[in-house]
């Protein structure tokens, strides 16, 4: 179970690359549209939420392999799953109306987020194995 959270995590920030790397790439009045400020800034947020749901996936995977891990799983497949939602979210508020057609793939990203969300325990799942983690 600790583990399969894990590779939920992983998953997780996997789908938040490439919907980070699919926004990035998004072009409007012949420019790519991360070059507008306010692109620029969510772009910013996003791929720190990214980068910090990776490191907190790589360090459960450390502490699994040290051998306990149970809050520190938890802990990343609750953060990994809600970045992945945000920034598929914000990839497809991007895309404006093509962020919702299925023919693109950042609609793809935006349903195997919230997929993310629910398997392996839901959110309120994490949370209760996190509390009960702590003590509380």
């Amino acid at each position: 179970m600790v583990f399969r959270r894990i590779t939920h995590a992983a998953r997780s920030v996997g789908v938040s690359q490439a919907a980070l790397a699919y926004a990035r790439k998004r072009e409007q009045f012949g420019q790519p549209i991360a070059k507008f400020q306010a692109i620029k800034f969510k772009l910013a947020r996003v791929a720190t939420e990214v980068e910090t749901a990776r490191t907190m996936m790589w360090r459960a995977a450390w502490l699994f392999d040290q051998g306990y891990c149970m809050r520190e799983a938890a802990m990343a497949k609750l953060f990994a799953s809600e970045v992945a939602q945000r920034v598929t979210w914000e990839a497809v508020q991007i895309h404006g109306g093509y962020g919702y057609i299925t023919e693109f793939a950042v609609e793809r990203f935006w349903r195997d987020a919230r997929l993310m969300t629910i398997t392996e325990g839901t959110t309120e799942i994490q949370l209760t194995i996190i509390a009960r983690e702590l003590g509380v």
